[in-house]
């Protein structure tokens, strides 16, 4: 029992639901557990198929309650799992293991698995885990549900699986009109926009599903360019001139989108990276410098978490009025505009940044996201570059700034252990005497 606790399978209550939803919601459960019992593919199959039309058919409230359900029918039996421990830590032999293990497993990841034998079951259960995780922000319980997802499209999302698809004007309407809409890092500004992302001098991937064909789920948008690239908004420009790719040296990745949320937390973007660099090696030799232009977008938020302790530095006491507006992108627009002004204010958000960047932590690691991510991936941080990017987005959470990850071929094994081992963050010289510049004062 003392390993039924550890593994959290102590029943609790849940909110009342309204006994219409509760009913609808048993037929789901009804269905799902003949599923469970039955043996036979093809009728599998039917029954899968009409579990899951079952479930869209239910309402915000009718999910809520087949979800409570799925927690209370079909999770790991507290009594069978502290029998299964005790036995296996009396005698760890492989059979007591491998009863432990089987018991252990919910019967929920089961059923999803003969679920997703249903037309359009993975699609369906992808859209499941997103609305759980949407509700999981309000009640807890329903991590659990996610977890059993997450760890089921490990497998079924594996780099086995994924097609890599190159993006271009001749794609098809139907998926060039979901970069528009999935795009989370630069808004597209409709089709003159997205043609200029797509010109000779940009490339485009995705990777794409088998169960999921006309679905993109994390594309990567590149720009071929002579020079190590400090401003986002040039990229994006959709009237700048289309370069001539064979002078171009380096690759810039300039935005990459999850488009699944019920995908959330499964890990593609680092295959995503290493298959590009390998296709536009092929393609164009000449390029061997990859790296990133990136958001900062945690940034902001921090420097506001540590605004009381910053305006007790006497360095930035001066400037703690100044540091209060930077969520207000009117105001910094016209403020950036004033060179003598903004010129010492930049100096001390420099500082500030790459001290964000090399020192703010969540648990060992950055508490910047995409720090973690391009960091965790072999990545060197290069450079970091004010009003980098200065839309909405970008002043609202990077304060302006963008960041430079180069990804140099040789080293990036070498710093994705070191990373993994250490936590170690790769930084330029520039970098690390920047953050240097920044003193924290007391109690920060």
């Amino acid at each position: 029992m003392r390993l039924a606790a550890l593994l959290g399978f102590r029943p609790r209550q849940s909110p009342a639901l309204p006994r219409g939803a509760t009913r609808t919601a048993r037929k789901t459960i009804a269905l799902c557990h003949g599923l469970l019992s039955e043996r036979g593919e093809v009728s599998g199959s039917r029954l899968a198929a009409e579990a899951l039309d079952t479930y869209r058919s239910l309402d915000a409230r009718g999910r809520l309650a087949f979800f409570d359900l799925l927690l209370k029918e079909f999770s790991p039996d507290p009594e069978e799992v502290g029998r299964a421990g005790d036995a296996y830590r009396r005698e760890p032999s492989p059979e007591n293991l491998a009863r432990l293990q089987r018991v252990v497993e919910p019967p929920r990841q089961e059923l999803f698995r003969r679920l997703n034998l249903a037309p359009n079951g993975t699609r369906i259960l992808v859209e499941m885990r997103s609305e759980v995780l949407r509700e999981a922000d309000r009640n807890a319980r329903l991590k659990a549900i996610s977890a059993d997802l997450s760890h089921l499209f490990t497998s079924w999302f594996n780099r086995g699986f994924l097609v890599l698809r190159r993006i271009d004007w001749r794609t098809s309407a139907v998926i060039l009109e979901k970069l528009i809409q999935y795009e989370a890092v630069h808004q597209i500004h409709g089709w003159h926009d997205l043609r200029r992302r797509l010109e000779a001098d940009r490339r485009c991937y995705a990777f794409f599903h088998p169960a999921l064909p006309d679905e993109p789920i994390i594309f990567i948008e590149v720009a071929l360019t002579r020079g190590l690239s400090d401003n986002v908004q040039v990229l994006l420009d959709p009237d700048s001139p289309v370069l001539d790719t064979l002078s171009a040296e380096w690759a810039i990745f300039y935005s990459i989108t999850n488009c699944q949320e019920g995908l959330r937390g499964v890990p593609f973007g680092s295959f995503l990276i290493k298959q590009v660099v390998e296709d536009v090696s092929k393609d164009f030799p000449r390029i061997r410098k990859f790296a990133t232009v990136s958001p900062v977008p945690g940034f902001r938020r921090w420097l506001a978490e540590k605004a009381d302790a910053l305006s007790r530095s006497p360095k930035l006491a001066p400037f703690a009025s100044a540091l209060a507006k930077l969520d207000d992108p009117e105001w910094m627009h016209q403020y950036i505009q004033d060179e003598s002004l903004h010129a010492e204010l930049e100096r001390h958000l420099s500082s500030l940044c790459a001290y964000y960047l090399l020192h703010a932590k969540q648990g060992q690691e950055p508490l910047d996201p995409v720090a973690r991510f391009h960091l965790k991936n072999g990545a060197r941080l290069e450079r970091i570059n004010w009003l980098g990017d200065t839309s909405a987005a970008g002043l609202q959470r990077s304060a302006g700034f963008s960041a430079n990850y180069v990804y140099k071929l040789p080293d990036v094994e070498r710093n994705h252990e070191l990373y993994v081992r250490e936590h170690k963050v790769r930084a330029s010289r520039e970098i690390e005497a920047l953050a240097k510049r920044f003193v924290p004062p007391a109690r920060f």
